[in-house]
């Protein structure tokens, strides 16, 4: 009994298949990184007009080399996807159709995302401030750091730095 190991029939359809498969699932893992990538950063978050305050004045500041999602969206990707998707296509509508209220005010989810993130990157201030939970966010005293640079000093309250 012999076996013919070179019939090209015997499997090569479903090799290829799998190879373009393969390819097609490389160049959307991509092309999904990339758009992450460019979505998360100032240009394009400064692209809708009524977030042009916001990037002129993050610009401007102390955190001006970091993505606008480094703040504004959670670090894990599985938490992240959802997030975007919900907060983008809010975003989007609202400003498409909806009254926008200026200055924008951050909802509850992304108010706790950001205080998340303030704890991750400054951890050592929260090992050395005796008085880190006298109130439950981290902008709750640091308000407008970021955002409102632009105002002036003689305007700001103590906590808006």
């Amino acid at each position: 009994m012999t076996v013919n190991l070179k019939n090209p029939k015997n499997g090569s359809p479903k090799l290829g298949i799998w190879i373009f498969g393969v390819i097609i699932g490389s160049i959307l893992m991509v092309g999904a990184g990339v758009g992450m990538q460019i979505s998360d950063r100032r240009p394009f978050c400064a692209s809708c007009h009524i977030m042009n305050e916001a990037a002129v004045t993050h610009k401007i500041s102390a955190h001006a080399e970091l993505a606008c999602n480094e703040c504004h969206a959670p670090h894990n990707l599985a938490e992240k996807l959802p997030f975007k998707a919900v907060a983008g296509t809010k975003d989007v509508f609202f400003n498409t159709f909806g009254k926008i209220e200026m200055p924008l005010e951050a909802g509850e989810s992304t108010r706790l995302v950001v205080n998340a993130n303030c704890k991750t990157c400054h951890h050592m201030t929260n090992t050395t401030v005796a008085s880190m939970d006298a109130k439950g966010l981290c902008t709750d005293c640091h308000r407008n750091v970021q955002h409102m640079r632009m105002k002036p000093v003689s305007t700001r309250s103590v906590g808006d730095v």
